[in-house]
């Protein structure tokens, strides 16, 4: 696989970015990978890349603002900036060789799957496609609060505080006061599950973001969709995002839905061997599907 550079320019500068060009005959078609939550480097994909890039496509991965040299900071962004930096990255992905450039669209996973359905219905004469990998289909608020629940096994106080935090947090109050009302439930057995993420750091992130809800995009969103879940996973409700996907997607026989019973939010299954490859520890299937998807798109 060959690999280059493209620097991704976004409003908050220059971001690197890495084109991973398998060596197959082309054009193939191309995908930016969209990352979830928290930093993530054009480097830090680490095996997925190869992974992603062995079902027959040309992989553009690229620093968040903030994150490996790059400039900015992905705290101070909204989902819709982290969607305009997706948009980027996809027209430098278009103009490289070996790339298809009518068949260029986004592999998002987890909050990624939110800023590509966004950035689909932005721009959707750009986006050809849509692969999403435990995408969740309700919103922010919503996931977070499963996310939780799960974890705090539904302690009502823990919940209680969630819903309070969230509503403070999207009236607009002051994200310090907010971590000032948190602390007083510091002594409490589910404070960090519940509140570790929830730095004074990351409160205002959440102010930024808590909001959005993808059923407001996802009737934007002209292109074929790939969604892929876990039945176990454990921060998003599958259910739940599985009927808004069905129900609020434009009618389309190309979209392509499925559900692995046993895998978590990663996509590999609960009893997976932790010491063998990424591929190897996928969702089986998954990457047969997602090879017919790109070759069928």
């Amino acid at each position: 696989m060959r690999e280059t550079t493209a620097p991704v320019m976004t409003a908050a500068g220059e971001l690197r970015a890495i084109v991973h060009c398998p060596d197959a005959a082309g054009p193939l078609p191309g995908v930016v990978l969209v990352d979830g939550g928290g930093d993530s480097t054009a480097e830090g994909w680490a095996e997925q890349t190869a992974a992603f890039a062995g079902c027959g496509a040309v992989v553009l991965t690229h620093d968040k603002p903030g994150c490996g040299g790059s400039p900015g900071d992905w705290r101070d962004q909204t989902l819709a900036g982290r969607a305009r930096d997706s948009l980027a990255a996809l027209e430098v992905l278009r103009r490289q060789p070996g790339v298809d450039p009518v068949r260029v669209g986004f592999l998002g996973i987890s909050q990624g799957g939110w800023v590509s359905y966004l950035a689909a219905s932005q721009a959707p004469r750009a986006v050809r496609q849509v692969v999403a990998i435990s995408g969740p289909g309700v919103s922010a608020a919503d996931q977070e609060r499963y996310r939780i629940a799960c974890a705090v096994n539904d302690d009502e106080e823990a919940l209680a505080w969630v819903d309070e935090r969230a509503r403070r947090l999207l009236a607009g109050e002051d994200p310090a006061s907010v971590a000032a009302r948190q602390r007083t439930y510091a002594g409490q057995s589910w404070y960090e599950l519940a509140c570790g993420h929830y730095t004074p750091e990351m409160l205002p992130f959440f102010a930024r973001i808590g909001g959005f809800d993808p059923a407001s995009v996802l009737p934007g969103v002209q292109c074929p969709v790939f969604a892929a879940f876990g039945g176990a996973d454990t921060s998003v409700p599958v259910s739940r995002s599985v009927a808004v996907l069905s129900e609020l997607l434009p009618s389309d026989p190309r979209h392509a839905l499925a559900v692995f019973l046993d895998a978590d939010h990663g996509l590999m299954p609960v009893t997976s061997d932790e010491t063998a490859s990424y591929a190897a520890r996928l969702a089986p299937g998954f990457l047969t599907m997602l090879t017919h998807w790109f070759a069928t798109r």
